[in-house]
């Protein structure tokens, strides 16, 4: 039997990948898009060595070239962020074009207005504005974002799609105080959580600063820091401060690990200097967690100070400091704040509603609608 044409073809990192786009992407095919969408995913990124990356690179172009000339998909959706990963989703919507296909450009770096106005030269500021007002849409996942995209790229054509997330039981998210402390799966107090990249982009030399401020005053204090990068650096870091005995590094998560962990945090924090829409803070949200993120991205109109989670500014890890100590000395505000910001998450970050709204730009730019 002749296989079926793909409507769309998406293309992005690998599915099995750590990052926050594979999150996402993952959270998409396990709620039926790919399905639904005849879409057909093909990988242009994968960890490795530079040899490896280049040779899937190459691969996956190879593969994108091949399905826009032979299967024609009436859409080709690239997933994009900065940088490297830029380059390549320019140069498959180009492919794209050039075979008659409608193409959507998704963007997902938090540090893309930096490579767009600093990192870049003018001829690859040119490229960028191009790429943009070439595409048939350009998804943001914020109303921030496409603000600046439109007004980097005045001919763009921009839609917001924020990121989806499944929600998990809510037996899953009772607070400490409710949680039987036999159950290893159960809300420990004065555990926070961070998960994300080891980066100083992420504020994690802020979020060491506040744990070293806060440790005195909270002997229950424990920070869990899950993710790659440098493990022995931050332990050098911690033992700087004097905090090493206070600080977990279990290294990058599987969605189990990852799941326990939200499960056991009382706190969530993600400090962050740029973000796009962080998978990670809408995890923790959807988990029911109290949370403190840095106002940058769109992490402002995920989470609205006081409502459902508390902003810092980044880079102040003062500020940082205060507002986990709210949170680790105040119960009813940490119950408050989980249970609104699940709330939000089910209202509007759904895997249903993002779908669905996909879903609806196919059909629009395949004239189905």
């Amino acid at each position: 039997m002749k296989a079926r044409a793909p409507r769309i073809l998406m293309v992005g990192t690998a599915l099995d990948g750590r990052g926050g786009v594979a999150a996402v992407l993952s959270v998409l095919r396990a709620g039926g898009l790919f399905e639904r969408e005849a879409v057909r995913y093909v990988s242009t990124h994968r960890e490795g060595g530079t040899l490896a990356k280049l040779c899937h690179a190459s691969a996956g172009l190879g593969a994108t070239l091949a399905a826009c000339l032979l299967r024609r998909p009436a859409i080709v959706h690239a997933h994009a962020s900065s940088g490297a990963s830029f380059v390549r989703k320019s140069l498959v919507l180009l492919l794209a074009r050039a075979s008659g296909c409608k193409t959507i450009f998704h963007l997902h770096g938090g540090t893309f207005r930096e490579y767009a106005l600093e990192r870049s030269g003018a001829l690859m500021r040119r490229w960028i504005r191009h790429t943009l007002e070439r595409s048939s849409l350009v998804i943001a996942l914020s109303d921030s974002w496409a603000a600046f995209l439109e007004g980097f790229a005045p001919k763009a054509r921009v839609a917001v799609v924020p990121n989806a997330v499944p929600l998990p039981p809510a037996s899953a998210t009772a607070p400490a105080s409710l949680a039987d402390p036999a159950d290893s799966h159960a809300a420990v107090p004065g555990r926070i959580l961070f998960l994300g990249r080891l980066e100083a982009a992420k504020g994690t030399a802020e979020l060491l600063d506040a744990v070293a401020q806060l440790a005195p005053r909270f002997p229950q204090l424990r920070l869990v820091m899950g993710g790659s990068g440098d493990l022995e650096g931050f332990r050098r870091d911690a033992e700087r401060r004097g905090i090493a005995a206070r600080i977990d590094l279990p290294g990058w998560l599987d969605a189990a690990a990852r799941d326990a962990e939200l499960a056991r945090a009382s706190v969530f924090c993600l400090p962050s200097h740029a973000e796009g829409l962080p998978m990670a803070v809408l995890e923790a949200m959807a988990a029911g967690k109290a949370v403190v993120a840095s106002s940058v991205g769109g992490i402002p109109e995920l989470v609205r100070d006081g409502e459902n989670g508390l902003l810092v500014p980044p880079r102040d890890g003062a500020a940082l400091a205060c507002a986990l100590a709210r949170l680790l000395e105040d119960e009813g505000l940490r119950s408050r704040l989980g249970a609104s910001a699940r709330k939000t998450v089910e209202a509007q970050y759904s895997t249903q509603a993002v779908c669905g709204r996909l879903a609806a730009i196919y059909n629009d730019l395949a004239g189905t609608r």
